[in-house]
């Protein structure tokens, strides 16, 4: 028989829903979430010469294929309808393409397949007060709607077993794409009106969209976006911060509370730490990646804002670059925090192609026997042409935990495969 480690029980049986709530509430589980963030496009071609199915071609099929419990695959779908700039190719070779995106972006980014970079930007939308209403002019925010087929979503929904959430948003982030950085940051101290009637606006946007799946499913989180972060500290500082975002944010998680949602998982790289309290002051208390060589440290997090923060991720990626004697020490570092409750560990962004496949499944093993899995059995179903989804098995302890997966995309594969921790 296992024993028992701080929040860990092996006796209890817990479906991924139960467990993935519970850890943040620094209940028992019979074991931590088994998540990971994600891999870039070359690091799964490298991994195909060195053992990977050539059918894991992307995060969705990897998951799958590892047997992750994706918390983030599950929301209710809010559409919002926005007037999509016409696509436009400036310049095409065989690595690169330089194009005007849906979104109205020009960027030169590498074709599928050709290279591993974010895009380089060129030009954005939103300059000023007249390219921002032209801009805005682009949303119908009455005609923010579910889904026609929400009501065959309600019924799967009334008995599941894995978390679901809702979009929630975010600002600097969102704003950064409409404007660009440079841009952006002038705008703050150059015409602040604007940037508050860009951020006022985003708010009536969002509190529309969560609103209407509140009304319609027992929301479990609400997850954001806010990319704000370089490696030395955030793009904004923590006195504007305060002043133009706090007070947004303010808003939509005030009213996700008052309907019954307290979790609010932030996605933000980089070096976050001189934002966090402001963060906790907003609302958000559960925060992702937690990118190691930025600063970040989850032990460190923890020991400074007690319980009241929530963390995932947090592994250093080049400890898994390094190999196994430095994954050990990686994993040993944090075992307390995992063992504490309120946190899920991962790699602190998506796995670069630096990282052999063998460390990989190497950090997998430890890390599995670390958060308390011994043994994962998965099954990924055929489909046929025609089906639109179908449902992944999940088996864990020789006993089944996750009953459905949702697959939105068409797949073409069987496969099933064991993993033993031991």
């Amino acid at each position: 028989m296992r024993r028992k480690r701080g929040i860990i029980n092996p006796e209890l049986k817990l479906n991924m829903r139960e467990r993935f709530l519970r850890v943040f509430q620094y209940k028992e589980v019979d074991h931590v979430p088994d998540v990971e963030f994600g891999y870039w496009e070359d690091t799964l071609v490298r991994w195909h010469k060195e053992g990977l199915p050539e059918y894991v071609v992307d995060n969705d099929t990897a998951d799958k294929y590892f047997g992750f419990e994706a918390w983030y695959s599950y929301k209710v779908p809010v559409i919002i309808p926005f007037r999509e700039f016409e696509q436009k190719v400036f310049y095409e070779d065989d690595r690169v393409i330089i194009v005007r995106e849906p979104s109205g972006v020009i960027c030169r980014k590498f074709k599928k397949g050709k290279g591993c970079s974010i895009p380089q930007y060129i030009e954005f939308p939103v300059k000023d007060w007249d390219t921002w209403e032209e801009y805005k002019a682009r949303y119908d925010l009455d005609g923010i709607r579910l889904p026609d087929n929400i009501d065959e979503l309600k019924e799967k929904w009334k008995n599941r077993d894995y978390p679901l959430g809702v979009n929630a948003g975010g600002y600097f982030g969102w704003a950064r794409g409409l404007m660009g950085l440079q841009t952006l940051l002038k705008t703050f101290y150059r015409d602040p009106d604007l940037i508050r009637d860009m951020f006022r606006f985003r708010t009536e946007m969002m509190l529309k969209a969560v609103s209407l799946a509140l009304k319609v499913a027992d929301i479990d989180y609400a997850h954001w976006w806010e990319d704000m972060c370089y490696n030395k500290g955030p793009m904004l500082s923590p006195k504007l911060f305060k002043e133009f975002m706090v007070p947004e944010y303010k808003k939509i998680t005030s009213y996700l509370k008052e309907h019954g949602v307290w979790l609010n998982i932030l996605d933000s790289d980089g070096n976050i730490n001189d934002l966090v309290p402001l963060w906790l002051e907003a609302g958000i208390n559960c925060l992702f990646p937690l990118e190691r060589r930025a600063g970040v440290d989850p032990v460190e997090l923890r020991e400074k804002y007690g319980k009241k923060l929530l963390l995932m991720g947090g592994i250093d990626k080049f400890a898994l670059i390094q190999g196994p004697k430095a994954i050990d020490q990686e994993l040993e570092r944090i075992k307390d925090l995992v063992e504490e409750g309120g946190y899920i560990p991962h790699v602190d962004h998506r796995v670069p192609p630096d990282i052999s496949y063998k460390n990989y499944l190497y950090y997998l093993e430890r890390k599995r026997k670390l958060i308390g899995l011994t043994e994962i059995i998965y099954q990924c179903i055929r489909f046929s042409e025609s089906a639109q989804r179908d449902t992944n098995t999940i088996y864990f302890h020789g006993f089944r935990l996750c009953e459905r997966y949702s697959w939105n995309r068409r797949r073409k594969f069987a496969c099933t495969h064991t993993h033993s921790f031991l």
